[in-house]
């Protein structure tokens, strides 16, 4: 019987610490959950951009940040939203406004990496919020994450029971597969840029190759995942304070990422219980 386990990343696997530049209030948001800010409304749409931190830091504070993305070919993956939304749609209204600027963007980078710096392992991803209704970008975000004590202990203990380990996640490929290196979890099995319904046929596709699927999460972006799972795992490592749809629709709550291997043996056991049992 094959089982295969399926993690997010960001506060699941990393603890991460966010931050957000509210454009239109000149407000900094600290340590803000950007999936909860997002689904705040259903015209925002979270937007992972493909720049490196460090030409975000060297652009000039005042130029616009859609001006930023065009001359240097910026491209943009949608993580989550409430709705689905047409990447042509996001991509008006993002390469089109006349909000942010680059300031609001390198404002979180500073105030996320003054936190990090110290960190031996950081990944670092910046992104912003669109607003649909409001035409243009409402927030810039910024988040930096380290692996949780025992992340890296889990998945390999995971390999040494033979259990498969992937990743599917809404933040960029390539910081992704960084902590991916890091974890020990091969690059083929790392799924970035997923948005809630992507992360969902995930793990249905996975569910034709394996007898149980098992999905850990932590946030309101993985609930469609956690549905469709054979197994739902909630994590309150990052934080406590969660959706109540989210512990419905969970089978375990853990307190710490370690607890994946005990769950996944004790399941284990069960399957070959039921297994023998029926031959």
């Amino acid at each position: 019987m094959a089982i295969a386990v399926v993690f997010d990343s960001a506060g699941t696997l990393l603890k991460t610490y966010r931050v957000a530049r509210d454009v239109i209030h000149e407000k900094t948001l600290i340590d803000v959950e950007t999936t909860e800010l997002t689904y705040g409304s259903e015209d925002r749409v979270l937007v992972v951009l493909h720049a490196h931190s460090r030409d975000i830091m060297d652009a000039p504070p005042e130029m616009l940040l859609s001006s930023f993305l065009i001359q240097n070919e910026i491209g943009f993956g949608v993580a989550c939203a409430c709705r689905v939304v047409p990447a042509d749609l996001v991509a008006d209204v993002l390469y089109t406004d006349r909000f942010a600027h680059m300031r609001d963007l390198q404002e979180c980078i500073r105030q996320v990496w003054g936190c990090c710096k110290k960190e031996a392992i950081v990944a670092m991803n910046s992104g912003v919020i669109v607003n649909l209704g409001l035409g243009g970008i409402e927030f810039t975000v910024t988040a930096g994450g380290r692996p949780f004590d025992g992340a890296k202990e889990t998945i390999s203990e995971l390999h040494r029971m033979g259990i498969p380990v992937f990743i599917a996640s809404g933040d960029r490929v390539t910081k992704l597969e960084k902590m991916a290196d890091h974890l020990g979890i091969p690059r083929e099995r790392v799924y970035g840029i997923a948005t809630p319904s992507i992360k969902a046929r995930i793990v249905d596709d996975l569910k034709k190759q394996y007898d149980v699927v098992v999905m850990v999460g932590d946030a309101i972006n993985d609930l469609h995942a956690l549905e469709k799972a054979d197994v739902a795992i909630l994590t309150e490592q990052q934080s406590g304070n969660k959706p109540d749809v989210l512990y419905r629709n969970a089978d375990y709550v853990i307190k710490h990422v370690t607890e994946v291997t005990g769950l996944i043996r004790n399941l284990c056991q069960d399957m070959g219980n039921t297994y023998s049992a029926t031959i």
